[in-house]
């Protein structure tokens, strides 16, 4: 079964790497040519109608393939993940509704009429399609990031011991819990910085091969503007999500720092080399080496310098401190002791119920009702089973932040260069044209950055499909190992072909630049 549940896992994580190669480009190149199709309907000058349209050339090709990924994605839920689509699929499956029925079908609606409705709708009714195809776009990221913040912050539901699977019992908690607001806020602006990241990249190329000028350094101003704003808000949002991250998840906080031992004015670590032999239970340092900033944890954490932030071996041993007072949390044993009791307590309610013992469904529903917070630790035989993989969640966040604040300087620094000293933007250095080298270096790093983000999203939240409730080996479907690495290495091909397609359609499309009529 463990071989099932890691190729499952990996075809997952597989699907959903690829997928999120094209989701974020979608959201912030629609922005952007909204913007570029905002200025041509104001000004109706054919530069920008041309700077329009070439960048939503490259839009639509994105556009495709990220939907043929994503539609894969989802039905894996039911292929992969039966089980766990059984147990909570009255919930999760409200917001991916909505988005296959509202969004999906809006923004696929008005794309077509972006695409291929220039001569066929008047300049306002093109620009309106354009903005509702951006739009629509960030209405279904909502919905995909209201599911996956449902999985990582489980609210507005109940257990039915009847039905043996959990029931929604308040949507708009669901739908506006504080976890999905700011995952949203900060997924979007991230991937608003990747689009200006991408259009600058671009764009510097027609600067190194010396044509289209102009075009290159207006996109650039536009791209520029969009970018430093998504870096700058989803820094700001990262502050949110930091927080969220501590009431709601202090086990993949503590992983995403490599800390193990809480202390009063927690240090940041900028920089770090985890100790691979560490563990919870031993006397091993945590770092090999690292570069701290003081407090710098406790601020982002709690907004408090001396707050208290609890290690990996303080959450397993049921210890936290607020205001300086001891607060006593469930240790990690208790959790599990306390996860069987509830899952007892449900196979006693459904003996009962077939022999028709109401008075035995009701005292065995109430203890469920005691444990089932803890439920879902009841499929653990140790306490190492409920601990995430810390130096991978560690190296990913520091890859993560290491690259946000480049981007942030370099985005800030082109914006200016744009701005006011355009001339830098073509400046050579041992016969390299430094700008351009930079901006084309910068296309894959922000796309690393945004990977390693989803990736201490999910995997700092391991073992759990639903914190606390179904770990990932109680969600899987019934199927053989053998099935699983089957379709695992036919979608990896097929991925790999519709990346290397859309790849050369694009450098085809840049190549050939924008349209001179």
């Amino acid at each position: 079964m463990e071989s099932v549940v890691d190729w499952s896992r990996a075809q997952f994580a597989l699907t959903a790497c690829y997928h999120w190669m094209f989701v974020p480009l979608t959201l912030g190149l629609g922005i952007i040519v909204a913007l570029f199709e905002t200025i041509y309907y104001r000004t109706r000058n054919q530069e920008w109608l041309k700077i329009c349209q070439f960048w939503a050339m490259l839009f639509g090709v994105n556009f495709a393939i990220g939907v043929a990924t994503g539609i894969i994605l989802e039905f894996e839920f039911g292929t992969n993940w039966s089980n766990y689509s059984w147990f909570v699929g009255d919930i999760f499956g409200a917001p991916l509704a909505i988005e296959g029925i509202f969004a999906f079908f809006c923004e696929s609606t008005f794309f077509a009429v972006m695409m291929f409705g220039w001569k066929k709708f008047s300049a306002g009714q093109h620009l309106a399609a354009t903005w509702l195809t951006a739009i629509g776009a960030t209405f279904s990221a909502w919905w995909i990031l209201v599911a996956n913040s449902w999985m990582q912050y489980p609210v507005g539901m109940e257990f039915s011991p009847e039905q043996m699977r959990n029931v929604m019992t308040d949507f708009w908690a669901v739908a506006f819990s504080p976890v999905a607001v700011n995952k949203f806020l900060h997924t979007v602006q991230a991937a608003w910085c990747l689009g200006g990241v991408f259009v600058l990249g671009v764009s510097s190329w027609y600067l190194l091969k010396g044509h289209n000028q102009e075009f290159a350094l207006k996109s650039i101003k536009v791209g520029g503007i969009v970018g430093t704003i998504g870096i700058l808000m989803s820094m700001l949002t990262g502050d949110g999500a930091a927080v969220q991250v501590t009431k709601t998840q202090p086990m993949k906080l503590a992983a995403m720092e490599g800390l193990y031992e809480g202390q009063e004015g927690t240090p940041l670590i900028g920089f770090g080399i985890v100790n691979p032999d560490k563990r919870y239970d031993n006397d091993e340092e945590a770092m090999l080496f690292e570069i701290s900033i003081p407090k710098g944890l406790s601020l982002l954490g709690r907004h408090d310098l001396n707050a208290f932030i609890p290690g990996v071996k303080d959450i397993v041993e049921g210890k936290d401190m607020i205001d300086g007072e001891v607060i006593n949390t469930v240790p990690y044993a208790e959790r599990i002791e306390r996860g069987k009791m509830a899952q007892t307590a449900l196979r006693q309610y459904s003996s009962a119920r077939k022999s028709g013992d109401k008075q035995g469904m009701q005292q065995a529903e109430e203890k469920l009702r005691e444990h089932y917070p803890f439920f879902g630790y009841g499929y653990f035989e140790s306490v190492d089973e409920a601990i995430p993989n810390v130096p991978a969640v560690f190296y990913m966040f520091h890859i993560m932040v290491i690259l946000g604040g480049y981007l942030l300087v370099y985005l800030c620094f082109s914006l200016f260069m744009a701005y006011r000293k355009p001339q830098w933007l073509t400046v050579r250095w041992k016969g390299i044209m430094l700008f351009p080298a930079v901006a084309l270096l910068s296309i894959p790093l922000v796309w690393i950055c945004h990977q390693c983000g989803w990736g201490v999203a999910e995997m700092g939240r391991q073992p759990w499909t639903i914190q606390d409730i179904l770990p990932v080996q109680a969600a899987i479907s019934s199927l053989e190992s053998s099935q699983v690495m089957l379709t695992f290495c036919l979608f990896a091909l097929l991925f790999t072909v519709l990346l290397i397609a859309e790849v050369g359609i694009m450098i085809k499309q840049i190549k050939k630049g924008p349209a001179q009529e």
